[in-house]
C-alpha cells in the first residue's frame, strides 16, 4: 500500500498546483493564439486544426521550459539531493517545490491528454497516449508517496528537448524547412535529445543500480514501477531518437545539395 502523506500543506498545495497547471495551459493557449494572429503571417493562413495544434504547442513549450528549469535547479543547484546535505535517504527526499512542479505537470498532462483524445489522432497517436499515461502515473505515485522525487525530476528534465521539437514543427508548417534556422534547430534537437533523453537515462539507471538498497526500501508498487516505467520511457526515447537521426541525415543531405547547386 502507498503511505500517502496528505497533511495540511499538501491539502492546499497539491490541488492548487494541479489547477495552476490547467490554468497555465488555458492562459498560454489563448496568449499564443492572440500573439500569433497579430505577429505571424503564417498563422493566419493555417487551417483550424493546424491553429489548434499551433496553440497547443505553445503551452507545451511553456511547460517544458518550466519543468526543465525547476528540475535543473532542484537536481543540480540546490542541495536537496546532495549526498552529505541531509540525513534522509536520497529516495525519500522532497520539497514543496518538487511537489508544486509535479502538481503543475499533472495539470499540463491532463490538459494535453484531454486535447489529444478530443482531436484524436490529429494531435498525436497511441504513442502519445502511452507517454502521457505513464508520465501521469509515475508523477502521481511520487507525489502521493513522497518517494522517488529525484528520479521523477530527472525524467521531467527530459522535457528540455520539447521546445526544439515544437520549433521544428513551426518552421516546417511555415514553409521554412530549407532555412538555416531549421538546420541549426535540428542539430540542437539531435544533441539535446542525445544528452537529455539518452545519456541522462544511462546515468538514471546507473544511479538506481548503485542506490538499489534505497530503491528496494520503497513500497512494493513504487518499487516495481521504478523497475518498469523508466525502461519503457527510455525505449520510446530511443525509437524517437532514431527518427530524429534519420531526419537530420535527410536535412544535412539537402543542405549539401543546395550548397552544391549554388556553387555550380
Amino acid at each position: 500500500m502507498i503511505d500517502v502523506s496528505f497533511g495540511p500543506d499538501e491539502q492546499i498545495l497539491w490541488p492548487a498546483s494541479v489547477l495552476a497547471g490547467v490554468a497555465m495551459c488555458a492562459a498560454v493557449y489563448d496568449l499564443t493564439r492572440h500573439v500569433s494572429s497579430r505577429c505571424s503571417k503564417s498563422y493566419n493562413g493555417l487551417t483550424d486544426m493546424h491553429k489548434v495544434e499551433w496553440n497547443n504547442r505553445g503551452f507545451s513549450t511553456f511547460h517544458a521550459l518550466a519543468a526543465a528549469a525547476v528540475s535543473f535547479y532542484l537536481l543540480v543547484i540546490s542541495n536537496l539531493f546532495s549526498e552529505d546535505a541531509h540525513s534522509a535517504i536520497m529516495i525519500g527526499r522532497k520539497s514543496w517545490l518538487s511537489d508544486a512542479m509535479f502538481g503543475g505537470s499533472l495539470g499540463y498532462f491532463l490538459t494535453d491528454l484531454a486535447m489529444i483524445l478530443w482531436y484524436f489522432p490529429r494531435l498525436g497517436g497511441k504513442e502519445y497516449l502511452l507517454h502521457h499515461g505513464l508520465s501521469m502515473y509515475a508523477i502521481s505515485l511520487a507525489l502521493l508517496s513522497g518517494k522517488g522525487h529525484f528520479y521523477i525530476l530527472m525524467v521531467l528534465f527530459t522535457e528540455a528537448t520539447t521546445p526544439f521539437v515544437n520549433l521544428r514543427w513551426y518552421l516546417d508548417l511555415a514553409g521554412r524547412k530549407g532555412s538555416k534556422l531549421y538546420l541549426y534547430n535540428g542539430l540542437a534537437l539531435f544533441v539535446g535529445w542525445l544528452v537529455a533523453r539518452i545519456i541522462l537515462f544511462v546515468y538514471f539507471f546507473s544511479h538506481m543500480y548503485f542506490h538499489f538498497d534505497q530503491v528496494k526500501s520503497v513500497f512494493p508498487l513504487g518499487f516495481y514501477s521504478i523497475l518498469t516505467v523508466p525502461p519503457v520511457l527510455s525505449l520510446m526515447n530511443l525509437l524517437w531518437f532514431l527518427k530524429i537521426c534519420k531526419g537530420m541525415v535527410k536535412t544535412l543531405c539537402k543542405a549539401k545539395q543546395s550548397a552544391s547547386v549554388k556553387k555550380d
